[in-house]
C-alpha cells in the first residue's frame, strides 16, 4: 500500500525532510479506496474470528473439526485437500496475490521507487520483523522452549488493525494510515520470503519447473496485452497446483503473479493493469478469501488453564511478548533511529507518541502469523493450537493498548482529519491541496462576497423590521 510523501511545500533538502507528511491528492485517494475495501474485510475477518472461536469452544466443536478435516480435491493431482488446507494453501494465495500487486505498484508508481522516501518505512518494517523474533528467540532461549516459532510474530495484519481503527472510531490521519499500510506490505513481502526460505522441506524439481514454466507463460501473455479472465484465470491455477506440489508453499505463487503485472499507467489510460486487477480482486480477498481463512485457522479451546498458559509456556510467551513488545519496539526504533540519522523530521502536525501508537497496532498479528505457526509446528498439534492462542491474545492486548494511546489523541486527530477532508468551494478537491491555486482563491473570494451581501441583506431587513415596530400605532 501507499507510503507518505513530502507535502509540496517540504524542503527538497535532505537536511528538512519531513516524513509522515500530506501526502498527494493521488496517493491520498488511491489510500482512502483501498482502506475501505480493508476495513470492511477487517470487520469481517473479525466476525469470522470470533465466529471460530465460538464454534470451537461450544458443543459443536466436533462439527467444528470434523468440516476442516474433511478432504476433497482431485487426488489424481495431489490436490486432495482438508478444508483447512484449501483456506490456507489456496485462499490465502489470493490475498498475497493482491500484496504481490500492491508492492509492484509501490515499486514503479508509489513511494518506494524513491530510495530516500523508501528508507523509512522499510527500515520501520525491517526492524519491526527483526525485533520480535530476537524477542522470541531469547525468551525460548533462556525458557528451554523451541526456536521453531520464531517468525510467527513478525507479521502484521493490516485488515485486523483497520478493523480495530473502525470498531474504536479513531480518525487517524492518512499519512498515518498509509504509514501503516506500507509496513503491513513490506512485512508481507518479508514474511513470503521466510515461508520460501525457512518453511520448504523436499523439492519436487519437475514440479517447480512447471511452475516457473507456467509463470514464464503468464508473463509473456501479459507482455502481449493478452486479455480475458478465461485465459488467466485456468493458468493461474495451473500454477498454484505445480506450486503446491513443488513443496513450496504455494502462496508463493500468488505473490509472484501480482509482481508481474504492470502497474504503471501508459498514456491514455485512467488506471494501469495491475490497478484495474487489483480493484476487482481486492473485494474477494478481503471480503472471502481472509475471512475464510481466520473461520477456519482461528478455532481453538480457550479455557482459564489454556490462557494461564499462554503466559508460562515459553513458545507461547515468545509470541504474545514478539507482537506486543517487539513489535513496538521493532517499529518504533526503526523509524526513529531512521529519522535521527537522515536528519529527516516529523511533521508539525504529529508527534512521535503518533508513532508509537501505530507502532503498537502494528502488533495484531493474525492472518500471516497464525499461517506461520501452523507451518512451523506442524508435527505437534497441541502446541499449534497453544501458539494460535498466543497469537490471538497478543494481538489483542496489542489492539488494548493502540487503542488507549490512540484515544488519547484522538481530538488531535479528528481535527487533521476535518482540515483533509474540508471543501469549502464543493470541487470535489480538499481545499487544502489548493492553495497555491489562484482560481481557488478566485472562486473562495467569490463564495465570501455572496456570504457577505446575504448577510448585509439579512441585515437590512432585520433593520427595516426595527423601524417598523418602534413607529407609533
Amino acid at each position: 500500500m501507499a507510503a507518505p510523501r513530502p507535502s509540496s511545500s517540504s524542503s527538497s533538502s535532505t537536511d528538512n525532510r519531513r516524513f509522515l507528511g500530506r501526502l498527494s491528492l493521488p496517493e491520498r485517494n488511491f489510500v482512502a479506496e483501498a482502506l475501505r475495501t480493508e476495513t470492511v474485510g477487517g470487520v469481517l475477518l473479525l466476525a469470522a474470528a470470533i465466529a471460530a472461536l465460538i464454534w470451537a469452544n461450544t458443543p459443536l466443536r466436533d462439527s467444528y473439526a470434523t468440516v476442516g478435516d474433511f478432504h476433497f480435491g482431485p487426488a489424481a493431482l495431489g490436490l486432495n485437500l482438508s478444508v483447512q488446507h484449501w483456506a490456507a494453501d489456496g485462499l490465502l494465495a489470493v490475498f498475497f496475490f493482491v500484496a504481490g500487486i500492491e508492492l509492484k505498484r509501490e515499486l514503479v508508481a508509489g513511494d518506494l521507487r524513491d530510495p530516500k522516501a523508501a528508507l523509512l518505512p522499510v527500515a520501520a518494517a525491517v526492524c519491526g520483523m527483526a525485533v520480535p523474533a530476537l524477542v522470541y528467540t531469547l525468551t525460548n532461549a533462556a525458557g528451554g522452549g523451541s526456536l521453531a516459532g520464531w517468525a510467527v510474530p513478525t507479521a502484521t495484519d493490516i485488515a485486523f488493525a483497520l478493523a480495530v481503527l473502525a470498531v474504536i472510531g479513531t480518525s487517524l490521519p492518512s499519512s498515518l494510515r498509509a504509514f501503516l499500510l506500507t509496513l503491513a506490505v513490506v512485512d508481507d513481502l518479508l514474511a513470503i520470503l521466510i515461508i520460501a526460505v525457512f518453511f520448504t522441506d523436499t523439492l519436487d524439481f519437475a514440479a517447480l519447473g512447471g511452475a516457473v514454466a507456467g509463470l514464464g507463460v503468464f508473463w509473456v501473455l501479459l507482455r502481449k496485452g493478452v486479455r480475458g479472465w478465461y485465459v488467466y484465470v485456468p493458468l493461474a491455477l495451473a500454477i498454484w497446483g505445480l506450486m503446491y506440489n513443488s513443496g513450496v508453499h504455494a502462496t508463493i505463487a500468488g505473490v509472484a503473479m501480482g509482481l508481474m503485472l504492470r502497474c504503471h499507467r501508459h498514456e491514455g489510460e485512467e488506471h494501469s493493469p495491475g490497478e484495474h486487477v487489483e480493484h476487482l480482486v481486492r473485494p474477494l480477498s478481503a471480503g472471502l478469501a481472509v475471512p475464510l481463512f481466520a473461520l477456519f485457522s482461528a478455532g481453538v479451546v480457550v479455557s482459564g488453564g489454556a490462557l494461564g498458559d499462554v503466559f508460562t509456556r515459553p513458545e507461547t510467551l515468545g509470541v504474545v511478548l514478539g507482537l506486543v513488545v517487539g513489535k513496538s519496539v521493532g517499529v518504533f526504533g526503526g523509524t526513529w533511529l531512521t529519522a535521527r540519522f537522515t536528519r529527516a523530521s516529523l511533521s508539525d502536525d504529529l508527534a512521535w507518541p503518533d508513532v508509537l501508537a501505530v507502532a503498537t497496532l502494528a502488533g495484531i498479528g493474525f492472518t500471516v502469523s497464525l499461517l506461520i505457526g501452523e507451518l512451523a509446528f506442524t508435527g505437534d498439534p497441541v502446541l499449534t493450537d497453544e501458539v494460535k492462542a498466543a497469537v490471538l491474545v497478543g494481538s489483542l492486548v496489542a489492539a488494548v493498548l493502540a487503542t488507549a494511546l490512540l484515544k488519547i489523541r484522538n481530538a488531535k486527530y479528528r481535527a487533521l482529519c476535518e482540515a483533509e477532508e474540508r471543501d469549502e468551494d464543493s470541487d470535489g478537491i480538499p481545499d487544502i491541496y489548493e492553495q497555491d491555486n489562484p482560481a481557488y482563491h478566485l472562486r473562495m473570494a467569490e463564495i465570501h462576497e455572496r456570504k457577505a451581501a446575504e448577510h448585509r441583506r439579512l441585515a437590512e431587513v432585520a433593520g427595516g423590521a426595527g423601524e417598523d415596530n418602534g413607529r407609533p400605532a
